[in-house]
């Protein structure tokens, strides 16, 4: 938020809701998958949501024009296709590097992020 602050520039909060997450498997006949897939993305959506207004919460009161998009799919896809879609100048993304070999240095989205074939720069801030 200062560095986006400082550049006059908009600020647009991402949540990506994980679609691997929404998948039910080994539930009895009765319950409908896609019962299932509906209920627990709207748990998600509130929860990304609620997320993204603490973090609009601690941008605090700069004078910062500040958007917040809610996606569901693949982080990285997703994360790439928003940053196209906005125009992005430049994508910030946080990693907590808990993932294997792979990524051993950074976690997997962002790992994912930087070595996609994306035209949009990317800052990865470790966590």
């Amino acid at each position: 938020a200062d560095l986006a602050a400082q550049l006059k520039a908009t600020l647009t909060l991402l949540g990506v809701i994980d679609s691997s997450y929404l998948f039910a498997t080994g539930m009895p006949p009765t319950v409908s998958p896609t019962d299932i897939r509906e209920s627990t993305e709207d748990l998600l959506r509130q929860a990304t949501e609620a997320y993204l207004d603490e973090a609009l919460t601690e941008c605090g009161n700069r004078e910062l024009s500040v958007s917040k998009i809610v996606r569901t799919g693949h982080p990285v896809e997703e994360i790439v296709k928003a940053a196209e879609a906005e125009q992005a100048d430049l994508v910030v993304v946080g990693s907590h590097g808990r993932s294997a070999i792979k990524a051993a240095v950074l976690g997997s989205v962002a790992y994912g992020v930087v070595h996609k074939d994306a035209k949009v720069p990317v800052l990865v801030v470790r966590r």
